[in-house]
């Protein structure tokens, strides 16, 4: 059956690949090509943040875990994706978290540095989204489908089945004003020889280390449509991250992103029926756990898709 996908971040990339290994002809249509998209900007790491609600996510966050660990230990140099072990620290004491079913040796942390009073460390995916969104795209090709970039004004109503994985853009392509933009800005440094990843739960500070770089952030700015650099702003995130991980102090900068999360009071993951008569399934408002919950919602869609035919 022919499928377009429409949106080519991480969830339209991985719905694709999905539907092309369950054998539907798909084609993603895109006004941004992949390395263009918000995804390619994030640190990323596995992390459920800002996603909801819980029940859904804690599933799809499971499954996408899973999926990332077999991936790094079969081709996780070409994909870009790596287990790598690191702390999450607390300026109070906290609950264990909601998503904890999802990750096995999740474990309290003893020492803490001054002025944290609780954390815990665990092994999770780091993804580095750039070279992984190639990976993804050329899996899709391989399998026979195709990424063509276009603009859209509406969903298309002629085609068997659409997906919906447009993100910011389901505001005026599904008529959604509950999607709203959630400014998030980092600084790329150099890498110095960091292998361990770092998160202030506290406040919104965390450093992801990368084959050739290091991630720090970052910013949380509902409703901003803002995509141009803070300088203050990303003086303030270096002053943070290099307290909380010191040896970042010898690191250059070498550059400054910024990228729109697409945030909903709850991810939009349903079948509804087009006025032409087709059928369309949404899939996006995955907020700052796209890529987190990524492996997860394309296997719903896809169960959707495959229900029905």
């Amino acid at each position: 059956m022919r499928v377009l996908v429409i949106g080519a971040g991480v969830i339209g990339l991985t719905v694709a690949v999905r539907l092309a290994e369950a054998g539907h002809d798909v084609e993603v249509l895109a006004r941004d090509l992949p390395l263009e998209t918000t995804s390619a900007i994030a640190a990323a790491i596995w992390y459920p943040y800002r996603i909801q609600p819980a029940d859904r996510a804690l599933p799809w966050a499971a499954t996408s875990f899973a999926q990332f660990r077999r991936i790094a230990e079969a081709e996780g140099d070409e994909a870009g994706v790596w287990m790598r072990d690191g702390v999450e620290l607390f300026r109070e004491q906290v609950d264990d978290p909601w998503w904890l079913p999802a990750v096995d040796g999740v474990r309290r942390v003893d020492v803490l540095p001054a002025g944290y009073r609780d954390g815990w460390s665990f092994v999770t995916p780091i993804i580095e989204t750039p070279r992984y969104l190639r990976w993804l795209a050329g899996r899709l090709v391989g399998l026979g489908g195709s990424i063509t970039r276009m603009a859209l004004s509406r969903l298309p109503n002629h085609a068997a089945r659409v997906v919906n994985c447009t993100g910011l853009g389901a505001r005026g392509l599904a008529g959604d004003p509950s999607v709203e933009p959630v400014r998030g800005q980092v600084v790329r440094l150099s890498q110095p020889g960091l292998d361990r990843w770092l998160i202030d739960g506290s406040g919104l500070t965390y450093v992801v280390p990368r084959s050739h770089d290091v991630v720090v952030g970052g910013t949380d700015q509902e409703g901003s449509w803002d995509r141009r650099i803070d300088r203050l702003t990303a003086e303030r995130i270096l002053e943070r991250a290099r307290a909380l991980v010191p040896e970042l102090r010898h690191a250059d900068v070498i550059g400054h992103k910024v990228g729109l999360r697409p945030a909903r009071p709850s991810v939009r993951l349903e079948q509804e029926r087009l006025d032409g008569g087709g059928q369309v399934v949404h899939c996006y408002g995955h907020g700052g756990a796209g890529v987190t919950v990524s492996w997860g919602c394309a296997d719903e869609v896809a169960a959707l898709v495959d229900a029905a035919e």
